[in-house]
């Protein structure tokens, strides 16, 4: 469902990560949002997996709403992780894994909840929500916050003014991810859209923003060379056309989505034999 290069991804947020949180502030909103609508779920998970914890800003507040839970995290960049270790949970840190969601170092039906917020636009979607199914147990509830199709709109209409090179990669739609939930084995999907809005004085200050978040272009299809002076300022002018009140807006689409595993679901049939397996109580 995407060309992402995973290099690429890890590479970009091992950069990101020592200034992340200081520009992080859709993350954080969205991140809270999410959180809240646990409070319409009647659910005591015994552990809960954050996937793509980041620096690890959901971790404490996980740990508070379910304070009986053994609360795990993991990402994909080793800064990152390393980052969110060092965040103190009720006085001590929580397991935090570098780990790829599309293969989690995890037992079959070992989860009973999967919380990820602005992760999933970085995997493959089908492929993660398989792995997902494969490790939450029967009634198990995966709820999820991504990036839509309108996600950086500005940024890609601007650049289609230089070149026809993916300079944003595509983001899943909101209907795709809910066939792709079903099709890997959950019920009940639920999702929804949010819009956001971020406003800056200039073109540099917006992708200084996203560069500070690990937000580079990640696609296997992107220039390879560097931008020219000459390239950069059509970008630049073509940007600029979007200017209102004297601020230049980036628009975010955010799919808030969950689902469940079906009570009395037999085991899905994705092997884990091979991979290596962190055994819960070592955690």
């Amino acid at each position: 469902m995407n060309d992402l290069s995973p290099g690429a991804i890890r590479h970009s947020f091992d950069r990101a990560a020592r200034h992340y949180d200081e520009s992080a502030v859709l993350q954080r909103t969205v991140a809270d949002e999410l959180l809240s609508r646990f409070q319409w779920l009647r659910i005591e998970p015994a552990t809960l997996l954050d996937v793509g914890t980041g620096t690890g800003y959901a971790l404490p507040r996980l740990r508070r709403r379910f304070r009986k839970a053994r609360v795990l995290a993991c990402d994909i960049a080793w800064a990152m992780a390393c980052a969110a270790r060092h965040r103190r949970v009720l006085w001590r840190p929580s397991p935090v894994w570098v780990a790829d969601a599309h293969d989690l170092p995890l037992r079959a039906e070992s989860i009973d909840c999967i919380y990820s917020s602005l992760a999933l636009q970085w995997m493959d979607a089908p492929r993660a929500f398989a792995e997902f199914r494969r490790v939450l147990r029967a009634d198990g509830l995966l709820t999820f916050a991504t990036f839509g199709p309108d996600t950086l709109r500005e940024l890609r209409d601007a650049w289609a003014h230089v070149d026809d090179r993916p300079h944003v990669h595509s983001f899943v739609d909101m209907h795709d991810l809910g066939d792709a939930l079903i099709h890997a084995g959950f019920s009940d999907p639920v999702l929804d859209v949010e819009h956001y809005t971020l406003t800056y004085e200039s073109v540099g200050a917006a992708l200084r923003d996203l560069k500070r978040i690990g937000a580079h272009n990640a696609a296997a299809a992107r220039f390879p060379g560097l931008t020219g002076k000459g390239r950069y300022r059509r970008f630049e002018q073509a940007y600029e056309g979007f200017r209102q009140d004297g601020r230049l807006p980036v628009t975010y689409e955010v799919v808030y989505g969950q689902a469940w595993v079906p009570p009395g679901a037999p085991p899905p049939s994705i092997p884990s034999k091979g991979r290596p397996v962190i055994p819960i109580r070592s955690a």
